[in-house]
């Protein structure tokens, strides 16, 4: 699974790759063109709900070709890859982008229905009250 974060200003975006601990045979890195195919930029590691992940950030307007590669040399592709060749798969991260795009445009487009998505938070300015002892009655 490769989970996207929310594209920045600055040309950037935080890609997660995760893989379930059933898949990860000994210790195993993702490269790709995006880290020089460096095995020790982007290990993954395990995370508390049992897969092994990790994030990278990367270009946000272009193609990404990138493989996994395990201990001794066993390399594997992910499943999630728009397309694949001699050289692993290809991630193209304009796709992710416009599922964003799509996502911010759904949560606008919501907001205006009576304010379904809104959160009242009370007047600006309110001070906290002050609590004394309780009385008794």
């Amino acid at each position: 699974m490769i989970i996207s974060g929310k594209p920045g200003g600055n040309g950037q975006v935080e890609l997660t790759f995760v893989l379930p601990a059933e898949q990860v045979p000994g210790p195993v890195s993702v490269v790709g063109d995006f880290n020089g195919w460096d095995p020790f930029a982007h290990p993954l590691r395990p995370a508390e709900d049992g897969t092994w992940r990790v994030t990278a950030v990367v270009p946000s307007d272009r193609e990404l070709c990138f493989r996994y590669l395990a201990d001794g040399g066993i390399w594997f592709d992910d499943p999630e890859a728009d397309w694949y060749d001699a050289h692993g798969g290809h991630l193209t991260v304009d796709r992710l982008n416009a599922a964003w795009a799509e996502e911010d445009a759904a949560f606008a487009e919501a907001g205006d229905h009576d304010g379904a998505l809104g959160v009242d938070i009370g007047p600006v300015g309110f001070e906290r009250p002050a609590f004394g002892p309780v009385p008794s009655v």
